[in-house]
């Protein structure tokens, strides 16, 4: 007798599709951590959901996200910058005296954007041509950037800057949106089409996953490594323009420790401090995540040394969790 009965279909198991995937992502957690600091911070403060105090909190973090999105190309490539707060001296000194000798709001701009790419393109130089390690040439570079910002200002200040240049760190579009946060948003966007829409976003994660294996496969490492960190060095020019436009002055110690909230960031959108993977959509919210904590914290009136130590526990605890997770289930294993 023939069996007549309709065969079973196979159902794909959809919880470990896309959207299973999507929810155990990095990107995931670090939104849930973001919307449980939001609904925090909303009953710490009365003032906190104020839009005007929440378009203020937006300058936690744009500065420093701006160069956190070249800074992640940089670190999944397997590299790294710490001289990034530096240039935003050597430029926002630069900026500076030009404004001494009366030159207007184009200029000053164009003159710290050059400047950040000529910093980038030293630090390029001894890293891709020389073949010195990243880590040692940006740790001297730091100390050279801010030491030049001393020598020419000394314990003095630069100000009298254009009203014009006030635009780029204290304007706004609309309403409480500013002129930082559409730059931000902007070079989001565009950051996110070079890591994961083009060939170069691919050669970026080859090279940090095995370098020589990309430089046999027709990559041209050096060349790859070189644009990076021009794009890191442009990307502290635009935020020395923005910061040093917010501040209306210019000091030596501008951006001091900056580097350090900047690593942090990358690290905790969850790029490989090791090279090789990341996103940007990770580096965006952990910028958000970053500028709610501290804008939380400034509400609560914690000092400045606290918010320190908080950002410094953040990047150990974000380098070791996952060490600690593999070890774990290492032992639950065995």
């Amino acid at each position: 007798m023939t069996d007549t009965a309709t065969p079973m279909r196979h159902v794909p198991d959809r919880l470990h599709g896309r959207a299973y995937r999507t929810l155990r992502s990095w990107e995931a957690l670090l939104l849930a951590v973001a919307i449980g600091i939001f609904i925090l911070n909303s009953f710490a403060s009365p003032y906190f959901l104020d839009p005007w105090n929440l378009s203020d909190a937006t300058f936690n973090f744009t500065e420093k996200a701006m160069i956190a999105f070249a800074m992640a190309l940089l670190i999944i490539s397997g590299e790294i910058d710490l001289s990034v707060a530096s240039i935003i001296a050597l430029s926002s000194t630069a900026m500076g005296l030009a404004a001494q000798y009366g030159a207007e709001t184009p200029v000053l701009v164009l003159i710290g954007l050059s400047i950040g790419l000529l910093c980038g393109a030293f630090n390029a130089v001894f890293v891709t041509i020389l073949g010195l390690p990243s880590i040692v040439v940006t740790i001297g570079t730091m100390s050279l950037f801010r030491g030049i910002s001393y020598i020419i200002l000394g314990d003095s200040s630069f100000q009298g800057y254009p009203s014009s240049f006030a635009w780029f760190g204290q304007g706004y579009i609309y309403w409480v949106f500013t002129v930082e946060m559409l730059l931000f948003a902007l070079i989001a966007i565009a950051y996110y089409v070079l890591l994961h829409r083009t060939n170069f976003g691919r050669a970026v994660y080859a090279i940090g996953n095995n370098p020589t294996g990309a430089l046999f496969s027709g990559i041209r490492v050096r060349r790859v490594k070189f644009t990076l960190f021009l794009l890191t060095g442009l990307m502290s020019g635009v935020a020395a323009v923005c910061l040093t436009s917010r501040l209306g002055s210019t000091r030596p110690s501008i951006a001091s420790g900056m580097e350090l909230e900047v690593v942090t960031m990358v690290v905790l959108g969850g790029v490989n401090i090791l090279g090789g993977s990341g996103t940007i959509p990770g580096v965006v919210i952990a910028a958000f995540v970053m500028g709610l904590v501290t804008f939380g914290l400034g509400l609560l009136n914690v000092p400045g040394i606290v918010m320190s130590i908080v950002i410094g526990l953040l990047l150990i605890g974000v380098i070791a969790l996952p060490r600690l997770w593999t070890l774990v289930a290492n032992r639950r294993k065995a």
